[in-house]
């Protein structure tokens, strides 16, 4: 059975989460089937092996558990983007709109340099706004963006026009 398919299958839908009408992507049955997660790492692995990543980015906070597998596998440092106010070294930030109000996300000033090709990572894409935002740190620091990787992608929300010219796989789409 292709990957897809084993991931479309075992993602849960939990309808009205976190509000009326909305059908949450629960990822947590992937999570505890290592067989599927694992398939899902070497699937999202094989399209960047060979690219020059360098770092893997991951966002807080479900894109840092495949990031961080992701990163092992390319044998490659991971670098957090985290929420303002998580990381302790100095930082960039950019904030951004959401659905209601906005946030703003960090990472270290150091953690990224023109040499660096980097792959960022996230669990899901949506609507795109913490992947631009994402984007937009890496290109400040002067890194190279090849790619962004996702497990889901709700192509409803049109997320992968926010991203622009950066390519970017996903490995289901609702």
């Amino acid at each position: 059975m292709e990957i897809e398919k084993i991931v479309n299958k075992i993602i849960r839908d939990i309808p009205d989460f976190p509000s009326k009408g909305i059908i949450f992507k629960d990822i947590t049955p992937l999570l505890l089937d290592m067989n599927v997660y694992n398939k899902v790492i070497d699937s999202m692995a094989k399209q960047y092996i060979g690219k020059n990543i360098t770092k893997v980015v991951g966002l807080e906070a479900r894109g840092f558990i495949f990031a961080i597998s992701l990163a092992q596998m390319l044998k490659v440092p991971f670098v957090p983007i985290r929420k303002k106010g998580k990381l302790p070294y100095r930082t960039i930030s950019k904030s951004y709109n959401l659905e209601y109000g906005s946030t703003t996300i960090e990472i270290h000033i150091d953690a990224i340099n023109e040499k660096d090709n980097v792959l960022i990572v996230d669990d899901l894409l949506a609507t795109g706004g913490t992947v631009s935002a994402a984007i937009e740190l890496v290109k400040k620091l002067k890194g190279n963006v090849l790619g962004c990787a996702f497990v889901i992608e709700l192509t409803f929300l049109n997320g992968r026009e926010r991203l622009k010219d950066v390519p970017y796989t996903s490995i289901v789409q609702y």
